[in-house]
């Protein structure tokens, strides 16, 4: 007879291979409509807003976006999970300068220029461009598993949305922390705009090191000791600073005297191999008066006091130039030189300076403006000087710093308002704390014009008579009625004229004109997206969002321009909690890129694994710190993937023939499902631990664990005996498939932020066996630990036994070195020695031989193999080969008197039972 046909065999279509690739798309369609259902569902529940900062619509999604997408849908899940109605819109950044530059690369190919066609011609193009990366980028979002308001996203070039803009804009010009000046802003010479602090990365950079001598005005002969890495701005020089403390020398070489700082004397001397002496001595508020000649312009400039001076570097004495710096500005203000900047919006010097150098680009000049020096006898010194210089963040060049008239928001009063407000968010990870904090002490007002096409206009007028700014509120809203009653939106402004634009027959409130001219400047894209939360949240009556969650390069980008612009509108922070996280690295953890040929794409791995394998490598690692990913990476979190789901697929498989109604109450379950119960409690509990604290990757670890040690290595392996051998409706059975189907149910449930695509399809199949289920695992809550099912004692006696299967198993292993047995079935096993641990064997003495998986426990000294317990002093554990011979059917050996025909009693009898 086969008795294998007799066994209670696992019977389950859940396949063993996953297909990820192919079976994702089929769950995708299924969720189609879940976003609308859940917020049905929970339409009561308390809300739990997650904002979304918008990604760029450029381009298809790389894997820094899936890590950032998987992070918040990991969050907006569990919260559903946890009965919140959760608000998730996802939103597009529109505007900006790379997509104008896309969109010239697409017209010089068809032989076109953006100069021969109308502004709103050429917006109508960007529109169509950002449009078409949206829609690539909302699938590839979705392919992700992301759960959202797909149908409805904010798009930052939307009629409504930039209407709000204009209205926010509108609220922070009537606070008047709006300003018009002319001051030195970080200037792309490439992309010829005004850029913000958020927009400047740091590189290195050689740039040509001199030390220039400016002479005296009444000493012949006496130089004022200047040093530069930035040549290009010596014709722009205004004045020259020192620190009024600091002392300063009359340094005699030959018939020379230079002045310079005293700290720095010894290292310029042995730099420039100079030789002399000091013939005066002077503190820098001595200096201060002086004048000397600048080297170019023919002007006499004067020493000012500066608390900007440092004495790491340099002379001690600062060169001044108040349109090229902005120490040099504010000092410059403080004194009454007006900002003086003689290049133009490609970085070209002007007409204004020197005729060898008009038309040149600044860097460009740089070499010209040495040799002149020297020419004239005015170049002390000069070096080669690596050091970190801001480069714009789009094209990759070096930027300057250039004077030109812009917008700006004052950070006076509002540094205020925003340090109060950092104060009361909760910054995850805490570091984030301080980041923000000292970036926002030490910001400069922020520049918020932009001289580019595509973007939402500053809606102000100028009157072409007296020069005054119309900017009043019932403007701005009027303007922003017209934006949002127009298909193109923002776009009116540039078809409309100042007529048609203003009320009929305004006039200028300063002098009655009735001549304006319109603003062409744009507004940074950091204030488009930094508005969202008005645009988004408050215009659906949400204050505040309860988290923004981005990388951390955004302390100095969103999560500041949306402080800044939500303290400035309406004095409070958009935020209550932000979260933030690292940056994909590759295994060497070296940063990703085309040339070294490490860049992971997230359509690759999904072709190949599956998108919630992706998901899984977003809470693999602390995200708080950078990831690694690479194609190894992957595949051992594949075979992680597979223990999680062979173990759901075992559960699945053995509940073929259950029955909830079937359900044995707990006080009537076998021990050792009582203990797996009670186990189960402390994981749920945990589970939501690391859930609330987002620390994911303690959730994936622990299940893991549990997949691996507990259920694998333990509970399931021990399950087995009773799952196969017994009768299909026995009590022995249906004990184990009762806390089978729980354990199912809340691993399911707490893998399903992460693993969504999988636990969905396992979801599928527990509906099968309860259809009282909800139809989408994420319909259903979180399970929570019930304190009645936890029984102590249980969890304790189970710890001992655990630690005592152990060094069983390892003397076990001898038998099998010796080749003794092959099975542990093969083998018995013999207890004595401590009596506590004795005492608590005892009461399981019946199921011991299951629960170590041989043959045969004994109390008493016996085996072949003796070793003493490593974990509990005076215990011995023994083993060797069992008496008896093999059950055919269960496999477990038996004394001749323990068989009834071929199999043994316990065999015999479920055979009668199940009328074999």
């Amino acid at each position: 007879m086969d008795y294998k046909n007799t066994l209670n065999l696992p019977k389950t279509d859940f396949p063993m291979k996953a297909d990820l690739p192919k079976r994702e798309p089929e769950i995708l369609r299924k969720w189609e409509g879940l976003y609308k259902k859940v917020q049905e569902l929970r339409k009561n529940a308390e809300l739990f807003v997650l904002h979304d900062g918008p990604p760029y619509a450029n381009g298809h999604i790389h894997i820094g976006h899936a890590l950032n997408k998987i992070l918040k849908d990991v969050i907006v899940k569990y919260k559903l999970l946890r009965g919140y109605r959760v608000d998730y819109v996802p939103g597009w950044d529109c505007h900006g300068l790379p997509i104008e530059q896309q969109v010239e690369k697409e017209l010089k190919s068809k032989k076109l220029r953006k100069e021969d066609m109308s502004k709103v011609e050429f917006r109508r193009l960007c529109r169509d461009y950002a449009q078409r990366f949206v829609q690539v980028q909302r699938e590839e979002f979705i392919r992700l598993g992301v759960l959202g308001d797909w149908d409805n996203p904010y798009l930052t070039m939307d009629p409504k949305y930039q209407a709000q803009e204009v209205r926010e804009l509108g609220r922070i010009f009537e606070k008047g922390l709006v300003v018009r000046s002319k001051k030195p802003v970080y200037w792309c010479i490439y992309d010829k705009t005004a850029e913000a602090e958020a927009e400047v990365e740091y590189h290195e950079k050689e740039s040509p090191s001199i030390y220039v001598k400016f002479p005296l005005k009444d000493l012949e002969k006496t130089y004022l000791l200047i040093w530069t890495t930035t040549p290009w701005t010596l014709p722009a020089n205004l004045g020259v600073m020192v620190g009024e403390e600091f002392e300063y020398v009359f340094f005699k070489s030959g018939d020379e005297t230079y002045i310079l700082a005293k700290a720095l004397l010894e290292e310029i001397k042995k730099k420039i191999k100079l030789e002399g002496e000091v013939v005066k001595q002077v503190l820098g508020k001595e200096l201060v008066g002086l004048e000397y000649y600048t080297p170019y312009g023919g002007r006499v400039g004067k020493v000012y006091p500066s608390e900007f001076v440092e004495l790491s570097t340099g002379t001690g004495i600062v060169h001044m130039a108040p349109g090229h710096g902005r120490e040099d500005y504010i000092v410059g203000l403080r004194y009454g030189l007006e900002p003086y900047a003689p290049v133009d919006d490609e970085g070209r010097f002007t007409e204004e300076v020197e005729e060898f150098l008009r038309g040149l680009r600044v860097f460009e000049a740089n070499p010209l403006i040495v040799e002149d020096l020297r020419s004239r006898g005015l170049l002390l010194h000069q070096e080669t000087y690596r050091h970190s210089y801001p480069h714009c963040w789009r094209c990759k060049n070096p930027v300057i710093f250039r004077a030109t008239p812009q917008w700006f928001i004052s950070m006076k009063g509002l540094r205020e308002i925003a340090l109060k407000e950092i104060d009361k968010v909760k910054w995850i990870p805490s570091s984030g704390y301080n980041r923000i904090r000292s970036m926002v002490e030490n910001r400069p007002d922020w520049c918020i014009s932009r001289q580019r096409y595509w973007g939402v206009p500053i809606t102000v007028f100028y009157c072409k008579n007296c020069g005054h700014v119309v900017a009043e509120k019932e403007i701005f809203e009027r303007i922003a009625k017209i934006i949002e009653e127009s298909p193109e939106g923002a776009d009116i402004w540039f078809e409309l004229s100042e007529k048609e634009l203003l009320p009929e027959g305004y006039t200028c409130p300063n002098c009655g004109s009735k001549e304006f001219r319109k603003e062409e400047d744009i507004l940074d894209v950091w204030f488009d997206s930094g508005s969202s939360h008005a645009s988004v949240l408050r215009s659906r009556g949400i204050e505040k969002a309860d988290l923004y969650l981005e990388g951390s390069d955004q302390h100095r980008g969103w999560f500041q321009a949306s402080l800044l612009e939500s303290c400035a509108s309406y004095g409070q922070a958009p935020y209550k909690g932000v979260l933030t996280h690292g940056f994909t690295v590759d295994e060497q953890g070296r940063k990703m890129s085309k040339s070294l040929g490490n860049v992971v794409s997230p359509q690759e791995v999904i072709k190949d694994y599956g998108a919630d394998i992706l998901r899984l490598w977003v809470v693999s690692e602390d995200y708080s710190e950078d990831l690694r990913l690479s194609k190894g990476i992957i595949q051992r979190l594949a075979e992680d993937y597979k223990k999680i789901r062979n173990t759901l697929r075992f559960l699945l498989g053995n509940l073929y023939d259950f029955e909830p109604s079937n359900a044995v109450p707990y006080q009537d379950l076998h021990h050792l499902d009582r203990w797996m119960l009670s186990y189960l409690q402390g994981v749920i509990e945990q589970s939501l631990e690391h859930y609330e604290n987002y620390a994911f990757h303690r959730v994936f670890h622990l299940i893991k664990n549990f997949c691996t040690v507990e259920l694998s290595s333990f509970y399931l392996d021990v399950l087995k005996d009773r799952l196969y051998i017994y009768a299909p409706n026995s009590w022995e059975r249906k004990s184990a498939q009762t806390v089978l189907f729980e354990l199912a149910k809340a691993l399911t449930i707490i893998i399903s932020p992460f693993l969504s695509f999988t636990a969905e399809e396992v979801w599928e199949h527990l509906r099968r066996i309860d259809n009282s289920l909800p139809e989408s695992v994420f319909l259903s809550l979180f399970p929570t630990p019930k304190e009645k099912l936890k029984d102590e004692k249980l969890l304790r006696d189970y710890q001992l036994i655990l630690s005592l299967r152990d060094e069983i198993m390892s003397a076990v292993e001898l038998c099998r070195k010796e080749k003794e047995v092959n099975h542990p079935y093969e083998a018995q096993v013999f207890l004595w020695g401590n009596h506590e641990v004795m005492k608590v064997l005892e009461e399981y003495k019946e199921d011991l031989k299951y629960i170590f998986t041989v043959s045969r426990v004994s109390f008493g000294e016996g085996g072949k193999h003796k070793i003493p317990s490593e974990n509990f002093p005076g215990l011995w554990v023994g083993a060797g080969k069992a008496e008896g011979k093999k059950c055919p059917r269960c496999w477990m050996y038996y004394t001749e008197e323990e068989f009834e025909g071929e199999v043994c009693r316990r065999c015999s009898a479920v055979l009668v039972e199940i009328g074999v």
